[in-house]
């Protein structure tokens, strides 16, 4: 088919690989604009139109697509779908209606729970046993279109964001080639969503990440899964932000944010949470034995 492709990160990086792979027409490929980034804060583009220059597809960066110029250029590559992935801008109902058998969507949730920007940390913080990927026409709502595909994944008791985000994202592009495979020979019919269950994965802020000692040590240890790799969760020591990459609740009671022994476990509002892989800024990962080292922090240390 002639696909239009709209993603950003590398999520949907590997779906328009996949697509590509399974012999489809990309006619035009969209993405979010570059942005500064770096030290340097130099330009960078998303990993999807870095893959798009690679396969030699032209790409479109709009800041929006509400204006009628932009929605009559889509219009005029007469598509036959557009694939949406990640893509972070909205699409109005011009956009939604041009190509021929309109616009899908891959999420990487189990609808309707989960709608919104940030469904795989979401699902993790809430303690969710198991997630996975739907594809589903979109419509003017925020993720409420009817399902084409959906398949479940569990969420195993250690994983991060970043190792679910390579679950969903394989996921998700096998998903989206099957989907159009049905689309195309007419066989696919879509599902509406059912009417119970809806939540909604809103963008993650910044102070998020930040850990609030006076939580329970099972819900910190959520944060620190769920904001590796970005955006990192954190506490501070002697002025100093250090991210912890993993961590392990463990039995032990005390005043909430000081250091039960010097082995880097903190009480909590109730348990511990003892870090076993930590990152000082502008420093590599390191296992907690090796930065105590370089930096002891002794029983009675309260953390920020």
């Amino acid at each position: 088919m002639r696909v239009v492709f709209m993603g950003t990160p590398p999520f949907a990086a590997r779906a328009l690989a996949a697509l590509a792979d399974a012999g489809h027409d990309i006619v035009c490929v969209y993405s979010q604009p570059p942005r500064p980034a770096g030290r340097g804060h130099r330009e960078q583009r998303s990993a999807v139109h870095e893959l798009a220059l690679e396969r030699g597809y032209p790409v479109r960066t709009p800041a929006r697509l509400r204006d009628p110029d932009a929605q009559a250029d889509f219009a005029a590559l007469d598509a036959d779908i557009a694939v949406v992935a990640a893509y972070g801008l909205i699409l109005p109902r011009p956009i939604l209606d041009a190509p021929r058998l309109g616009c899908v969507n891959i999420h990487a949730s189990l609808l309707p729970r989960w709608r919104g920007a940030a469904p795989i940390q979401r699902a993790i913080l809430a303690g969710d046993r198991e997630t996975g990927v739907t594809i589903m026409r979109m419509e003017e709502g925020l993720d409420t279109g009817p399902m084409l595909r959906a398949q479940a994944v569990p969420i195993g008791p250690d994983m991060t964001a970043g190792e679910l985000h390579d679950i969903l994202a394989d996921l998700g592009s096998r998903l989206i080639a099957e989907a159009l495979v049905g689309l195309q020979a007419g066989a696919l019919a879509a599902v509406p969503q059912p009417a119970t269950g809806v939540t909604y994965a809103t963008k993650i802020a910044k102070d998020e990440a930040r850990l609030d000692w006076i939580r329970p040590a099972e819900e910190l240890a959520r944060v620190v899964r769920g904001f590796n790799p970005v955006p990192g969760a954190f506490f501070e020591l002697a002025g100093e932000r250090i991210r912890i990459l993993a961590a392990v609740v463990e039995p032990g009671e005390g005043v909430p944010g000081i250091t039960l022994d010097d082995r880097l476990t903190v009480a909590c509002g109730t348990g511990a949470l003892r870090a076993r892989s930590v990152q000082r800024a502008g420093r590599g990962a390191m296992d907690a034995a090796a930065f105590l080292r370089g930096l002891p922090v002794p029983a009675g240390t309260r953390l920020g």
